[in-house]
Order: structure tokens, then C-alpha cells, then sequence
């Protein structure tokens, strides 16, 4: 029980990285209602500020892995605090400082390294110190950080919009929303330093003796004992193996299956609707200014509340079950909510769609691509692999926050026949796309070790050979 206890504890820091990733992401959303009628930004310059977060998650994502392996996955954590804390200072632009969209873009750019170290790191450490049959659950945690952290700031950036007056929040209450996130931010940096490292890191880095210390303290002597025979049996096999080569046939096909589900977590089209709920909201469904932030709270809880039942049933059902029934959920709400505006017909079946989507992908692809992505990469090259997955995620999700806003003021979407629906039957193309990908490519990973599933995947090359 107190092994357990002291394993929980530790996987709720760690997963600390996922809240501030969460905390970013909708804070920026709350704020940029607001800033951008401070900078009188058009839909363009609209689009750099929002994503220019997503450039620097994307270069935190390259350079998380050579970091990871270098100083461990528990400092690489501390870095993504530090660039965390200053991002949130900076980004509200004091005014002792020259007050700028170029100021504001480079402490964004700060923050997205940090999102970027701790989105690869923190569930890679969570996955190093999980027993096999609550890997999963475990995991989950750092996706049910993201959605708390979206809750929690759409709850601050509401009562924080709530106190003043428009004119107010555009001169200084979107500065206070950015700041908001320091407290979380220095809150998990003086955390870290209370977790131990990752022991297969440790085990890799040839320190055995720390490595079984710190599994003996997580699950107890008899489930240390065998977990540190296989991790050992998986690097002396590893040891007896040339040095690793990313572009040789097996190992490359691992990594793309990886990336190309990991991109199209992106292609759902969820963080067009996390970052843009405000316009989305107001401009779409008719919502008045005053009422946007009260259904960002509404979106953020359902957020919540389906990443519980994920956790319930990852380790229950199964990673690809999952993956289906919420494809097909997210699919339902965005033809719905397609429907409803190509009609005209928008009001409470339009927020239904909307939060139908929501609920389905917090459901699904929001826990499950982090979970498979933890577990489905071998030791030597889960460092390289990772990062290479993560940042091509960052990429794809840049590729959306940029491109949402043009494509949904266009004058394509805007004509009759659209009427604004036009991004949501793109994201819907995709989500079948999901479907496919899942079914013919991804692998069930439920109940199975990182090492039985390293196992798994060189027996399934060698089939493919012969």
C-alpha cells in the first residue's frame, strides 16, 4: 500500500508537465479574445500568435530526446519548469517592458520549448515507472493533467474576464490571465526535486544499484526483483546489437507508425476548437461576448469529466476499442455541428456537436495516443523515438492553429453553400482516417511490459522478413 501510495504521488508530479501544457493551451485561448483586439491583430497575425507556441513546442519536442538521454527524463522536467515560469512571466508583458506582438511571440516561443521537453518526457517517465497492468491508467494521468489544467485556467481566465469591464480586459485583464500560470509553473518546479529518476534510464546509463533502489521503492522487493531482470535481459540484448540505426527497416517502421498517430491526434481538429473556442463560440453559434468564457468552463468540464472514463476503461478494454468508439463520436459531433451551420439551423444542436466532439476525443485519441506512444517504443530507441513522434505532433498541431482561423474567414467558407462548416467536414475526413490507420497499423498494448512488447515487436519483424 505505501509503495502504491508513493508511486501515485509521484506520477501526479510528473504529470504536473501535462496541467502546464493544458494551463498554456487555454490560457491562450481566454486571453487572446482579448489581446487581439489590444493589437488589433487580423486573422493572419491572429493565427502567428496563438501557434508561435507550437514552433517552440515543436523544437522542445527535437531537442527533448538528446536532453533525455543526457540528463534523464526528471531534469529534463526541471528544464521545462524553468522555460515554463519565464514564458508565463514574460508573456504578460509588464509595462515596464516595450509592449509588442514580437515580445509576446518570443516568450510564447519560450513556453512552447517547455511544453515541448515536458510532453515527451513526462509521459515517457510515467510509462518507466508503471507496473504493466496499470501502465495505461497511469499514463492517462498526464492527459488528465491537460484537461485540469484547461479546466482550471478557463475557470481563472472566467473570473479574471468576470471582475472588469471589456474595455478592462483588453488594456489588462488578458496580462493578468498569462501571469495566472506562474503559480502552477513554480508549484511543479520545487516538486521535481522530490522524485526520484527513471530506472530504466538509470539502468541504461550502466547505475544497476540506484535503478533496482528506486524500482524496489516504487513496487516493492519481489515486483523489483523481476522487472530488473527483464530490463537488464533488454539491454544486454541491446548491448549485443550494433549501435541503433532509425532508418533500419524495423525500427523505422515503428517510429512512422508512432508519428502518423500521433499526427492525427492533431488532424481531429481538437485544438482548433481548445484554442479557438472563444471565436468559435461567439462568431459560429451566435454566443454573445458575455456568455464565451462561461462556455469555454462548460467545454473544459466535459473535457474532464470523459478523461475520468478513459482512465476507467484504458486498462480494461484496451487501447484500440477506445480509439474507435471515440472516432466515431468525434465524427458524429462534427457532422452535427457541419450540419447545423451549413443550415443556418445553429443553437443547442450546434453546442451539442461541439461538445459531443469534445467528449469523444477526451475519450479517446486525447489519453490513448499518449499511452500508446509511452509503451510502444523498445528502450534503446524510445528517447529518439518519442521525440521524433512528439514533434511531428507539434508540427501538425502548428499546421492546424495557423491554418484554422484563414480557412474559417475565408470567403470559401463563408459562402452560402459552407456557411462556416467547412473546416469541420475537413477534421471529419481525417477522423476516418483514424479509423483505418488504428485498425490496419497500431498494436494492442494493454497488460504487456515494455520489454514483452520490445519482444513482440522483433518477432513481428522477423515474421515480415521470412
Amino acid at each position: 500500500m505505501k509503495n502504491q501510495t508513493y508511486l501515485i504521488l509521484i506520477t501526479i508530479v510528473s504529470a504536473l508537465g501535462g496541467l502546464l501544457f493544458g494551463y498554456d493551451t487555454g490560457v491562450i485561448n481566454g486571453s487572446q479574445y482579448y489581446f487581439s483586439q489590444f493589437f488589433d491583430l487580423d486573422a493572419g497575425m491572429k493565427g502567428w500568435v496563438v501557434g508561435s507556441a507550437l514552433i517552440g513546442c515543436f523544437l522542445g519536442a527535437i531537442i527533448a530526446g538528446p536532453i533525455s538521454n543526457g540528463v534523464g527524463r526528471k531534469y529534463s522536467l526541471v528544464v521545462s519548469a524553468i522555460l515554463f515560469s519565464l514564458s508565463a512571466w514574460g508573456s504578460g508583458l509588464p509595462e515596464f517592458l516595450p509592449q509588442s506582438v514580437s515580445l509576446l511571440v518570443i516568450f510564447r516561443l519560450l513556453g512552447g520549448l517547455g511544453i515541448g521537453i515536458a510532453s515527451m518526457n513526462a509521459p515517457t517517465y510515467i510509462a518507466e515507472i508503471a507496473p504493466a497492468k496499470i501502465r495505461g491508467t497511469l499514463v492517462s494521468y498526464y492527459q488528465l493533467a491537460i484537461v485540469i489544467g484547461f479546466f482550471i485556467v478557463f475557470l481563472a481566465t472566467y473570473f479574471i474576464g468576470k471582475s472588469a469591464t471589456e474595455a478592462e480586459n483588453i488594456q489588462n485583464g488578458w496580462r493578468y490571465m498569462l501571469w495566472s500560470e506562474l503559480i502552477p509553473s513554480l508549484g511543479f518546479l520545487i516538486l521535481l526535486f522530490f522524485v526520484p529518476r527513471s530506472p530504466r534510464w538509470l539502468a541504461l546509463k550502466g547505475e544497476k544499484s540506484k535503478a533496482l533502489d528506486v524500482l524496489v521503492k516504487i513496487h516493492g522487493k519481489e515486483i523489483a526483483d523481476m522487472e530488473f531482470r527483464e530490463i537488464e535481459n533488454s539491454i544486454e540484448k541491446d548491448n549485443r546489437k550494433e549501435k541503433v540505426n532509425i532508418f533500419a527497416k524495423g525500427v523505422f517502421s515503428i517510429i512512422i507508425m508512432g508519428t502518423v498517430l500521433s499526427i492525427l491526434q492533431q488532424f481531429t481538429g481538437i485544438n482548433a476548437v481548445l484554442y479557438y473556442g472563444a471565436d468559435i463560440f461567439e462568431q459560429a453559434l451566435g454566443f454573445g461576448s458575455e456568455d464565451v468564457l462561461q462556455q469555454q468552463v462548460l467545454l473544459a468540464g466535459v473535457n474532464l469529466v470523459f478523461t475520468f472514463v478513459a482512465m476507467a476503461t484504458v486498462d480494461k478494454f484496451g487501447r484500440k476499442p477506445l480509439i474507435y468508439i471515440g472516432s466515431v463520436g468525434m465524427l458524429a459531433g462534427f457532422l452535427l455541428l457541419g450540419s447545423t451551420l451549413m443550415s443556418g439551423y445553429i443553437g443547442i444542436w450546434s453546442l451539442i456537436g461541439v461538445l459531443l466532439f469534445i467528449a469523444s476525443f477526451a475519450m479517446s485519441m486525447g489519453p490513448v495516443v499518449w499511452v500508446i506512444l509511452s509503451e510502444m517504443f523498445p528502450n534503446r530507441i524510445r528517447s529518439v523515438a518519442m521525440s521524433t513522434a512528439v514533434a511531428a505532433q507539434w508540427a501538425a498541431n502548428y499546421m492546424v492553429t495557423q491554418s484554422f482561423p484563414i480557412v474559417a474567414e475565408s470567403d470559401l467558407n463563408n459562402i452560402d453553400f459552407w456557411n462556416g462548416s467547412l473546416p469541420y467536414f475537413l477534421f471529419s475526413i481525417f477522423i476516418l482516417g483514424i479509423i483505418f490507420f488504428t485498425y490496419k497499423f497500431i498494436l494492442e498494448t494493454k497488460g504487456k511490459t515494455l520489454e514483452q512488447l520490445e519482444d513482440i515487436w522483433n518477432i513481428l519483424e522477423e515474421v515480415k522478413e521470412v
